[in-house]
């Protein structure tokens, strides 16, 4: 069916159209409101109130989606089920949006309000605006945005130039030393052999930290990134880092992290700014980490659907790896992402439920992730073609997800998933991987488990087959039905074994409370070589002493805020 609009809607389409533009509006400056709380919180250093302006800002959507159908409900009344209506309406609204900036996010809008009114399972070509022609529509020039500037051919025109960029920041707080601070970045690009820089204007605020974000110009003509990081302190701001590597940027826009606050005026522009600085990343994944989190299940969904479109012959397998016992897990093959199911029952010793699963993937999605956790996009009502499943992948969706995976005629509809990005198995990379290559990976996962603990999230389930590997060689944390906070366990040494005790089964002679974690233990159940279990007990050993988990615990309790850097200490600067 075409998505052309419709001649002349009418009076009613009109005003409903305007009711939604308007409901789309007072999202994004509600939005911008909370956005622009960062550079506050940032200068007055509190990161507790920051976290929970994160939490508000995702909120937010749901609540504007249904303060907008209140609206229209109290407009048109028994009108409002009119398909046909919806149909006008959606004409009206296309017409009144068609030469607006960022006319996919008010799309976005739209259509979250339709499938959330008709409870649409698939797509509803007839009322919605089709996910294939939702296209992002940015100026990787950015206008508006970015400005450039020439550094000169003296360090001290390239000084000058930060300094003067830096002041314009205009922080509360001050900076710690200015001058200082705008040679030490002057310097570090100089040996880089950069000649100009084109730089976002807004900075980038996430967690404890400013980022001013864009592109070197070297004098050979090359381009790369380029991210200059800031850090609040007592006695002012001061410039912690600079990041130039392709590879460091991708890891710090990254699926693992918390989104960034930027008060972004064009939203399609700053990201296809970014695509144009990492091509690899999916624009998605942009779109998403700089907190348009509708916007980037939207793109998902467009580049999974019209790759599985593109590609009619590719099936739909079970992902590598060990089952888990809670949740099934299918992919495509030939794209990068996977779509898991909370099976129907869990089995032994899996004692959770259903609803309790859904809680911990809640929790992740509103917590800050420090680089270690997935991000896990929650869809409903998805349908796939069945032609494309192979035959094991859907006997066991339908034999362990009944209550969400259905065959309908030639469709498979699952009503609830989540989608993530695909990772290597941690254990799998271990069996497969060279000797330095497994042992950079099982180093990677102990400070991985450290940063985790430092954020207060303690993983549960320490085996290594519920942590990835990525393109860079992080490891990152996916499997949450056990994850729980590290504030609500009791890390317990194991007591002294009696001699009758040493031929019977560990639970039969140490007793576990439901919140009980024995570190001393976790070794045995790591499953991998002797040598690479030493490597990890010589340079992560903390992570097995119940002492050090109780001290993270004690530390959290009094209100400290741990620093997890998000780029290594190679890209930090001199201070003194």
């Amino acid at each position: 069916m075409s998505n052309a609009p419709d001649p002349r809607p009418s009076d009613a389409a009109q005003q409903a159209a305007a009711r939604i533009v308007d409901g789309f509006e007072d999202y994004n400056a509600r939005f911008s409101d909370i956005t622009r709380r960062a550079r506050r919180r940032f200068e007055r250093r509190d990161w507790r109130k920051s976290q929970a302006d994160n939490a508000a800002r995702i909120d937010l959507y749901d609540q504007c989606i249904d303060e907008t159908l209140s609206r229209l409900e109290a407009q048109l009344d028994e009108r409002l089920r009119s398909r046909a209506l919806w149909r006008e309406t959606r004409a009206a609204y296309a017409s009144r949006i068609e030469r607006m900036p960022d006319r996919e996010l008010y799309k976005t809008f739209y259509n979250s309000l339709v499938r959330r009114f008709f409870r649409i399972d698939g797509v509803a070509a007839d009322l919605e605006f089709l996910a294939f022609d939702i296209v992002p529509t940015g100026d990787a020039s950015c206008p508006g945005e970015a400005s450039h500037h020439a550094l000169g051919g003296d360090i001290d025109d390239a000084v000058e130039v930060w300094r003067s960029r830096f002041e314009a920041l205009g922080f509360a707080n001050g900076w710690a030393d200015l001058p200082r601070c705008a040679r030490a970045v002057a310097e570090r690009l100089r040996g880089r052999g950069v000649v100009a820089v084109s730089m976002l204007r807004t900075p980038f605020y996430r967690e404890r930290r400013a980022y001013l974000v864009g592109r070197a110009h070297g004098a050979s003509g090359a381009t790369y990134p380029v991210v200059v990081a800031l850090v609040s302190e007592v006695d002012g701001v001061r410039a912690d880092a600079v990041i130039v590597d392709d590879q460091q940027l991708s890891i710090l826009f990254g699926f693992s992290r918390s989104y960034f606050h930027a008060d972004i005026a064009r939203v399609g522009d700053v990201v296809a700014f970014l695509h144009a600085l990492l091509p690899r990343k999916p624009v998605d994944e942009l779109f998403t980490v700089v907190g348009r989190i509708k916007q980037g299940k939207t793109e998902r969904y467009r580049q999974i659907f019209r790759h599985l479109a593109e590609h009619p012959h590719e099936e739909l397998v079970i992902a590598d790896g060990e089952r888990g016992m809670v949740m099934a897990v299918f992919t495509p093959r030939g794209h990068p992402v996977v779509f898991k199911l909370i099976r129907d029952r869990f089995a032994y010793p899996k004692d959770t439920v259903r609803a309790e699963v859904e809680e911990k993937y809640r929790l992740v999605f509103r917590r800050d992730r420090v680089g270690r956790l997935v991000d896990a996009q929650e869809f409903r009502r998805l349908r796939f073609p069945k032609r494309q499943f192979s035959a094991e992948a859907l006997d066991e969706l339908l034999r362990e997800c009944a209550q969400t995976v259905q065959v309908e005629g030639d469709e498979v509809l699952i009503r609830h998933c989540y989608v993530e990005r695909r990772l290597r198995p941690l254990d799998l990379h271990v069996r497969e991987s060279q000797p330095q290559v497994a042992e950079r990976a099982v180093l990677d996962y102990g400070q991985a488990i450290k940063d985790l603990a430092r954020s207060n999230i303690f993983p549960g389930d320490l085996l290594l087959k519920n942590f990835g590997v990525t393109r860079h060689g992080r490891v990152l944390f996916y499997d949450y039905d056990e994850l729980c906070l590290v504030e609500d366990c009791r890390f317990r040494a194991v007591p002294p074994m009696r001699d009758e005790d040493e031929t019977r089964p560990l639970d039969e002679w140490l007793y576990a409370g439901a919140d009980d974690v024995f570190p001393e233990l976790f070794p045995q159940f790591l499953g991998i070589r002797p040598e690479l279990r030493e490597r990890l007990r010589a340079v992560h050993d903390e992570i097995f002493d119940p002492a050090w988990w109780r001290d993270v615990q004690s530390r959290l309790a009094a209100g400290e805020h741990f620093d997890v850097s998000p780029y290594p200490a190679a890209t930090r600067l001199p201070t003194g």
